[in-house]
């Protein structure tokens, strides 16, 4: 699949969260998300390949990592909390969308009871 049409959607996907909005605070190929300015996920390159950085359970990190081959510690990120996803034959789409749901409940789970109200 074309990285181009995967961003795409990734894109489309995490904006399709409640609250989300994106912006590019460390440059141009750093494409972040958040909810409520708290940061649940990372779209850019890395060493040339398309990555997500999503907000992990450290367990989950620890297994993530152990079982798929496209996936690492967040990468520039803490490799306790985060985690960055290459695409992958062993990964798809709708893995994807169930590490970035699991991300952005992870970040809600942290607002205040007037934020999430708002949700």
């Amino acid at each position: 699949m074309e990285s181009n049409f995967i961003e795409k959607e990734w894109i489309n996907y995490l904006l399709s969260k409640p609250c989300s909005d994106d912006s590019f605070p460390f440059g141009p190929e750093a494409h972040v998300f958040k909810v409520f300015n708290k940061m649940f996920a990372l779209i850019g390159y890395r060493d040339g390949q398309l990555a997500i950085t999503l907000k992990a359970k450290p367990e989950d990190v620890t297994f993530l990592t152990e079982e798929f081959k496209g996936t690492e510690r967040g990468y520039h990120m803490s490799k306790k909390h985060w985690i960055t996803i290459s695409s992958s034959e062993d990964i798809t789409m709708s893995m994807i969308e169930s590490w970035i749901d699991s991300s952005y409940d992870l970040v809600v789970s942290k607002l205040t009871k007037k934020q999430k109200m708002m949700l």
